[in-house]
């Protein structure tokens, strides 16, 4: 029976990821835990728990006894920027924290990088499993870190760790954390609530993205692979689609045709934006461990409007008790 310990389990993937592996691998099975109080990590075990504590992570590890680690504690790509310095600390010494518990007491870790790790003198469509990788912030320079971290940690003290290059996430359960493709979750809220929206990036800006299922399965599917068929194991390429401002805004406003977008362009989210691959060529998470996607924009869109929905009256509806 697997045991699972979580770190960052409040954010944007955590908070349906541990609800997907409690389903999986049984609710007493996976600790959550996150510096933050839980929300929807709540339901099952979890602990209060930052992970630039080494001490603190090493007690916790064990007591629960997990066999493998998520660590999906981090701080993203626009947040990450306007403050460099604790960015790095954050992402990177909890990264070395985690590695060196995992080689310690022979544990599986996920290790999610993104789209982040690519740069303008990336080939951007599509953009290869293997090529160059010079980004130009510092949440792609944690990543193209991380990702290295990673692999010396599998070449030198053989730790099982694994990852996946995440485009953007989408997400009806978690407000957006910071990230540059938030746009595609805040438009859905303000469609919803408002019937308009201003977007920080031009019309235009084409990004590969990814619904949280997929997101989610994808993470669990990874892990679960036979080691023996991954030839890359750390930091696979995965995509669902590709989307622009405009187009996500026209797809929208089939289901809300009142639904109007306007664009104040955000200089630095813009200029993150265009540093990134416009399509990730996913062939290899494919060929080695069978991903394929389960939702495209349209399937994504009324899912996420019907979902999203439901949470905002039920929500509305708690306040007016």
């Amino acid at each position: 029976m697997k045991r699972i310990l979580v770190t960052g389990a409040t954010g944007q993937v955590g908070t349906e990821l541990v609800v997907a592996l409690r389903e999986r691998f049984g609710t007493g099975q996976v600790l959550a835990t996150d510096i933050r109080p839980p929300s929807a990590a709540a339901g099952g075990p979890f602990r209060t728990l930052d992970v630039l504590d080494a001490a603190a992570l090493a007690e916790l590890i064990d007591e629960h006894r997990p066999d493998t680690i998520y660590h999906l504690a981090a701080i993203l790509s626009a947040n990450a920027e306007r403050n460099p310095q604790l960015a790095w600390q954050v992402n990177m010494q909890t990264l070395v924290h985690v590695l060196e518990a995992a080689r310690e007491r022979g544990l599986a870790v996920f290790v999610p990088s993104s789209i982040a790790a690519f740069g303008p003198n990336t080939p951007a469509d599509p953009t290869p499993q293997d090529t160059i990788q010079r980004p130009t912030s510092m949440y792609g320079v944690t990543k193209v870190a991380g990702e290295l971290l990673c692999d010396y940690y599998a070449q030198r003290y053989d730790v099982d760790v694994r990852g996946l290059r995440f485009p953007g996430l989408i997400s009806y359960t978690a407000p957006p954390g910071g990230g540059t493709t938030d746009y595609a979750v805040e438009i859905f809220h303000h469609a919803l609530l408002h019937g308009r929206y201003t977007c920080f990036l031009r019309p235009d800006t084409q990004l590969d993205m990814m619904y949280m299922p997929d997101a989610v399965r994808a993470a669990i599917e990874v892990m679960l692979a036979d080691r023996a068929s991954l030839r890359h194991r750390n930091a696979f390429n995965v995509t669902a689609m590709q989307l622009t401002p405009a187009s996500l805004a026209s797809a929208i406003a089939k289901h809300i045709p009142s639904f109007e977008i306007e664009y104040d362009v955000d200089p630095v989210r813009q200029a993150i934006a265009d540093s990134w691959p416009r399509r990730l060529d996913d062939s290899a998470a494919r060929e080695e461990w069978g991903w394929k996607h389960e939702y495209d924009m349209q399937r994504m869109v009324e899912d996420m409007i019907v979902r999203l929905r439901e949470r905002l009256d039920t929500h509305a509806a708690s306040l007016n008790e």
